[in-house]
């Protein structure tokens, strides 16, 4: 696993060029047009194809590091920026003094890992580039997938680690997996998450202006901020603990070290406004943490005009509403949100309404 040593330190210029585009070539836009400036690039100086090709090297051994030599590099990485923080702040000494010898600082910016479980890792990392590389090597994907249901759809999705993700209509999210943790960016719509433990690589949702933090568990958060009236965010949890904390757009690791957080238990519910302000917690209804996993919504005390576009969301009720009056009129009550027929026979028996044909279906009127 041994790779030839790296382009010497007087050729810094090239070490940044073959990084960079070590770094683009990794991006999931890279299309043929940068491959062409890239080919461009490798023959325009026999060196360029040489430094790229050791450099992929060290990188498939950085890849192939069993675990503990790769705890050991962050080990040795926090040493050295510890070393090298602690020598930028020391104040200048006097012009008499000696000077530290070149040794000291060399041995600040070079750090070997040697072989671990019989394995020949032997790795060469510098405070600089060594350092953006090791960064850049974390920060890189080792899954990413984006998943959509349809109007009126749901769809089951297992993702690498064994957990399950189950979408409602109209949902879409973007599940990506990095080395030291797991990530899903739930843009609209509502799902429930059973999540396999794993201590070390913790499991974040991202909606909107909330962040959810677990281990393994199984909860629903639900995000749909072009309904109105619905605009922020819902978590519940069945199983296991979830943390929920106001994220301001915040990554996922830095969700550890927010201080205003809550927890849930099993059987909590919060909810948060479009601005991610956390209410108090509450117990799940009685219908459980995602009811529509059997084809139910209930309303309770919900404007008509909030329930009808919750309907809406599965599919095309044909109902519209123009009376602001009629909008404001609460409705409670459990229903199949794919049964729009049923919807217009039960409407104007729960509610002071009548259905009147319009252009298009029926408009939701009062009675007259």
């Amino acid at each position: 696993m041994n790779a030839p040593p790296l382009p010497p330190d007087d050729t810094a210029g090239l070490r940044q060029q073959v990084l960079d585009w070590f770094v683009r070539r990794q991006r999931a836009g890279w299309g043929a047009a940068d491959e062409q400036a890239f080919q461009h690039w490798l023959q325009a100086d026999a060196t360029h194809g040489s430094a790229y090709a050791q450099w992929e090297q060290h990188w498939s051994a950085i890849d192939a590091m069993p675990a503990d030599a790769i705890a050991q590099l962050r080990r040795n990485l926090a040493h050295d920026k510890a070393q090298l923080s602690a020598v930028q702040q020391t104040p200048p000494r006097a012009a008499t003094a000696p000077a530290a010898p070149a040794g000291a600082i060399t041995g600040l910016r070079r750090r070997w890992l040697l072989p671990s479980l019989g394995m020949a890792a032997a790795v060469v990392v510098t405070s600089g580039t060594g350092l953006l590389a090791w960064q850049h090597w974390q920060a890189q994907p080792v899954f990413r997938q984006a998943y959509a249901s349809q109007r009126g759809q749901q769809l089951e999705v297992q993702l690498p680690d064994g957990s399950q993700l189950r979408l409602d209509t109209a949902t879409r999210l973007e599940v990506v997996y990095y080395r030291d943790r797991r990530e899903v960016l739930l843009l609209e719509g509502q799902a429930v998450f059973s999540v396999q433990a794993s201590a070390q690589r913790p499991f974040h949702v991202l909606s909107g202006p909330v962040g959810i933090t677990v281990v393994g568990t199984r909860f629903s958060v639900r995000y749909t901020p072009g309904l109105a009236g619905s605009d922020g965010v819902r978590v519940a949890v069945e199983e296991g603990q979830v943390r929920v904390v106001r994220r301001d757009g915040a990554p996922g690791p830095a969700l550890a070290q927010i201080a205003s957080a809550q927890t849930l238990g099993a059987g909590q519910q919060i909810n948060a406004d479009g601005q991610g302000r956390l209410g108090s917690l509450q117990p799940v209804a009685a219908e459980g943490i995602a009811p529509w996993r059997e084809h139910r919504i209930s309303f309770v005390n919900t404007p008509l005009s909030q329930a009808l576009a919750e309907f809406e969301r599965y599919g095309s009720t044909g109902l519209t509403i123009s009376d602001p009056a009629v909008a404001a009129l609460r409705l409670s009550g459990t229903f199949d949100p794919s049964d729009t027929p049923t919807l217009r026979k039960l409407l104007p028996h729960a509610l002071p309404v009548r259905l009147q044909p319009v252009a298009g279906g029926l408009e939701i009127g009062a009675l007259r």
